[in-house]
């Protein structure tokens, strides 16, 4: 398949596009820095953008089979305007209009599914995320709301929080406080959770939420 993915040169990105080669398919990278790719960027078309450049999200989507977007919003305590979700909302339009139905997306837990059972440790973080960040909070919220008020063949990842370990573990999905769901993830099996997702309709307008 042709995959584009957008966040290609963060934590998670990087090894979705590993994944998604190792797999066999095609893939286009839209960054802002090809350079954060590494030798990734030789085996991958990339488009030299921002999310904001409407023109480019348009070329790195025409042609596509499925979209991942592996962004996320900075820790950054001062953030107050919203790149990722105006972003996204582009992605969104530009899919819609090059007739691409297939969206692959992460946040964080910090958003609920309609089939979760929050705990009450579920029902903190984003109460701390909103003391704590509330900028970082509002992005994923607008993004995930972006995505699943859409009318595309969307999927929303959620998980708690990645860590550098190697790859390669168990990987647990489904729905606060129905599946058991832990904390810890690697990067590189989030990537690979969504990954799976390209090719798969288990999750259809679904958000799992996910962990190691």
């Amino acid at each position: 398949m042709k995959v584009t993915v957008f966040g290609a040169t963060g934590g998670v990105g990087r090894f979705v596009v590993s994944h998604l080669l190792a797999d066999g398919h095609e893939v286009t990278a839209l960054v802002r820095s090809p350079g954060k790719l590494g030798e990734l960027q030789y085996a991958v078309e990339v488009i030299e953008a921002q999310l904001s450049d409407t023109d480019a999200v348009a070329r790195a989507v025409d042609g596509a089979d499925a979209v991942i977007t592996a962004y996320g919003p900075p820790i950054d305590p001062f953030l107050s305007d919203t790149p990722l979700t105006d972003g996204t909302r582009n992605v969104v339009k530009a899919m819609q209009a090059a007739d691409v139905r297939r969206l692959v997306s992460l946040v964080t837990v910090s958003v609920p599914d309609p089939r979760d059972r929050p705990r009450l440790l579920d029902r903190l973080v984003p109460i701390g995320i909103g003391i704590l960040i509330p900028g970082a909070l509002a992005e994923v919220q607008g993004i995930h709301e972006v995505v699943t008020t859409s009318d595309l063949d969307w999927t929303v990842a959620r998980m708690f929080a990645p860590i550098d370990v190697p790859g390669g573990n168990p990987i647990r999905s489904g729905f606060l406080g129905v599946d058991p769901i832990g904390v810890e993830m690697a990067r590189a099996d989030v990537a690979r959770f969504l990954v799976d997702q390209v090719t798969s309709t288990a999750y259809l307008h679904a958000s799992p939420a996910i962990s190691n």
